[in-house]
């Protein structure tokens, strides 16, 4: 059973459907994996994302790596935190 209702990419990735959009991030073993984050690079608000195609890159202290969209649609909003 899954009590946050997420689900789960191949690639590490997460998504939460929440009312009309999903909430997207990477897995606690993608963060571990990982690392300290030093620079996330994500695109601007408004950018159209493809499923399976990456979208943004995370760099930290050990590797620089591709976030891929597990699904397609339009990034409304930026988590800056």
């Amino acid at each position: 059973m899954n009590p946050e209702g997420l689900l789960y990419s191949s690639e590490h990735e997460w998504v939460r459907r929440k009312g009309d959009h999903v909430v997207l991030g990477i897995t606690d073993y993608a963060q571990q994996a990982l690392g300290d984050i030093v620079y996330l690079e994500v695109p601007a608000e408004g950018t159209k994302v493809v499923a399976d195609e990456a979208f943004a890159e995370v760099e930290s202290v050990k590797a620089v790596s591709d976030i891929y969209s597990p699904v397609t649609g339009e990034l409304v909003k930026v988590n800056q935190k």
